[in-house]
This record gives structure tokens, C-alpha cells and sequence, in this order.
């Protein structure tokens, strides 16, 4: 099972807005003779390229799935069926199917016999594929707040320099990050201040995210490093914003203001109709403050560099935060160097608990 989470993380950034998943089948005397993983929307599911490599040696195998096969017909058949027919003997799987559409395919195994057994390494798989369940589970994106930051804790320096606080390894390891997600995010703020670009590079066959600004006024320069072709950009603007400026063919959301900004929750909600599952946030402190605030933060990943300014921009503001009985307290999930950098991945404990 521990293999087939292994090969579910290749399907991240390319099956949005399927799940990924991964399947392993072994024949009676635990030999692997079949892998797979679902490599892309509408192509076929994992425990099909597994089948398909197993071939007539998935008869009477076992077959290790991360997340209980599918019970519906979409754009490809159910896998329930296919392993039916294909005359594995017992499914092994990790996760409960949550989508009422899909679920249901353990007890569509069992009532042909095969024994379909649920929860192993359950918390791994959970972890792997925490994007889809909790779109599934929320109606709404799964979103990483991605920052940089000095040892001090300041995203800048005094005079608004940035680049770069951490290390080319770190930034390398951003890229595969936006790779792995459907979208990545910036404000305003940033837009102004860094003329951001946000496609992906240096990754071999990496599907590019959809870039997208966040702009109430749409003040926007049609010469901005964003618009370029380099991978599809998604405008949000205000209701009233003037967008005669921008060039031909760019695509624009508008979005109504409260008090003068978008919805968290707004843009979420547009986003997830999209196809959105994965949502990247590298905006500056203001725009994380107010997904903070909206309680849309499942995911925090710094990266910290052993530097000091004493001065400038804080990674996190206008979060609603007054006291610290309201500190939002998070679970560290892992810590590891990257370059010269220590990269620390934590989540909200309320949300932790929730997915």
C-alpha cells in the first residue's frame, strides 16, 4: 500500500479534478505483477493501468488501491467492475470513497464475492490526496500558503526588496510545488511590487497551473510578466473594475466587493466551479491574512532563510488575530533543508482534525 501512495503522487498537478490514486497488485504469492496510478482527467483510473500490466496475472490476485475504487461511469467505466472481471480474488484499499457519486464500489466487490477490506495506511493516503478530499468534503479548493521569510520573520526588506531571501534550491522547490497544484494565486500587493511571472519552470512535462491575480481596481499593467502565453491566467476584479486596458483575450472574473474587497469565499466558490482542487497561495502577508482570517488556509509551508533585516513587511498581516487565546496553532507535519533553507510544512490543528 505504501508502493501505491508512492505512485498516486505522479498523478499530482494532471488529474484535477479526479483524485489521485495509485493501485499495486500482487499475485498469491505477493510477487508485484501489476502498477498503475490515474494519470490524467478522463484517462483511465489506476487499478485499470494496473490491470492492463498485470494481465492475466491479476487472476486471482490481490490488488492495493489508495482510495476505494470507483462504483460509477464517468468518462471511463467503474473499476469495481473491472476488477471483477478481471478476477482479482481481494481488494485492499485505503480511503472511503466520500463522493456520493463514485462510492459504493467496496460493497459492489462484495457482493461478487471479493472480500474488500478498507482502512490501511489510511492517514498516508489521506495526506496524499488531501487536495481532491477536501474539495469533496468542503465544496471548496484545498489551499497552500507558500511564504519566504528571514529568520525574523520579514518577507522584505525596509525598502521593499525581496529578492531573493532564500536559496535557488528553495525556489526550485517552489516550482515543483506550483506544478503540483491547479492553480496559483497572488494579489494585488504582490502583482505591483514584483511583477510576479508564476508559470512553472525547469520540470520536465509539468502541466501548467492557472495563474491567477487578484486585482479589485484592475490596476494591472498590460505589459505585466502574467499575461504572457506561458501558461493561462485567470483576472479577478471587482464588479466595477475598468479592464479596457488590459489586452485582447484576457480572461477576467468579476467578482462582487464587501467592503471593498473579494470574498474569500467568493472566489474560493468560483474557483472550485472551475475545476480548481488545489489552490497555491504565494500572495504577500495582506492577501494570506485575509484567507487566514476566512479560515481557507488547510496548508502552511515556509520556507525560512538564515538571514536578518530587523525591518520591513512581516510574512503575515490583517489576519484578525488580537490575542494570543486566537493564535491559530498549527501541527508541524514535517521540517526539512532545502539549500541553505529550512523548510517547514504545517497544518491548522482545527483543520487537521477536520479532514
Amino acid at each position: 500500500m505504501r508502493r501505491a501512495v508512492e505512485l498516486a503522487a505522479r498523478g499530482l498537478g494532471s488529474t484535477s479534478p479526479n483524485p489521485v490514486v495509485g493501485c499495486v497488485i500482487t499475485d498469491a504469492s505477493g510477487t508485484v505483477v501489476g502498477e498503475g496510478w490515474h494519470q490524467r482527467a478522463g484517462g483511465p483510473h489506476a487499478e485499470v493501468h494496473a490491470l492492463r500490466a498485470a494481465g492475466t496475472a491479476a487472476r486471482g490476485a490481490t490488488a492495493y488501491v489508495t482510495l476505494e475504487p470507483c462504483n460509477h461511469t464517468g468518462r471511463t467505466g467503474p473499476c469495481a467492475q473491472a476488477l471483477i472481471e478481471a478476477g482479482i480474488s481481494r481488494v485492499v484499499y485505503a480511503v472511503p470513497d466520500p463522493n456520493p457519486q463514485a462510492s459504493g464500489g467496496a460493497a459492489t466487490l462484495r457482493a461478487a464475492g471479493i472480500p474488500a477490506e478498507g482502512g490501511f495506511l489510511q492517514a498516508e493516503a489521506e495526506a496524499g490526496n488531501a487536495a481532491w478530499l477536501t474539495a469533496v468534503r468542503l465544496g471548496r479548493p484545498h489551499v497552500t500558503w507558500k511564504y519566504a521569510a528571514t529568520l525574523d520573520g520579514r518577507s522584505a526588506a525596509a525598502d521593499g526588496t525581496s529578492r531573493w531571501i532564500t536559496s535557488p534550491e528553495s525556489r526550485a522547490d517552489v516550482h515543483r510545488l506550483r506544478a503540483e497544484s491547479d492553480a496559483v494565486l497572488v494579489g494585488g500587493g504582490t502583482l505591483r511590487a514584483d511583477d510576479p511571472h508564476l508559470a512553472v519552470r525547469g520540470i520536465d512535462g509539468a502541466t501548467q497551473p492557472l495563474r491567477v491575480a487578484l486585482d479589485t481596481r484592475a490596476t494591472l499593467l498590460p505589459t505585466a510578466r502574467i499575461l504572457d502565453d506561458a501558461a493561462p491566467t485567470l483576472l479577478v476584479v471587482g464588479e466595477d473594475a475598468d479592464t479596457r486596458h488590459l489586452p485582447p483575450g484576457t480572461e477576467v472574473l468579476r467578482l462582487p466587493l464587501h467592503d471593498g474587497r473579494v470574498g474569500v469565499h467568493d472566489l474560493l466558490t468560483a474557483l472550485y466551479a472551475r475545476g480548481v482542487r488545489a489552490l497555491f497561495l504565494e500572495g504577500g502577508p495582506t492577501l494570506a491574512g485575509a484567507f487566514l482570517e476566512a479560515g481557507a488556509v488547510d496548508r502552511v509551508i515556509g520556507y525560512v532563510a538564515p538571514a536578518l533585516l530587523g525591518a520591513g513587511p512581516a510574512a503575515l498581516a490583517g489576519a484578525g488575530i488580537t490575542t494570543i487565546a486566537r493564535a491559530v496553532r498549527l501541527e508541524i507535519t514535517e521540517a526539512v533543508r532545502t539549500g541553505t533553507d529550512l523548510r517547514i510544512t504545517a497544518v491548522p490543528t482545527t483543520a487537521h482534525k477536520e479532514h
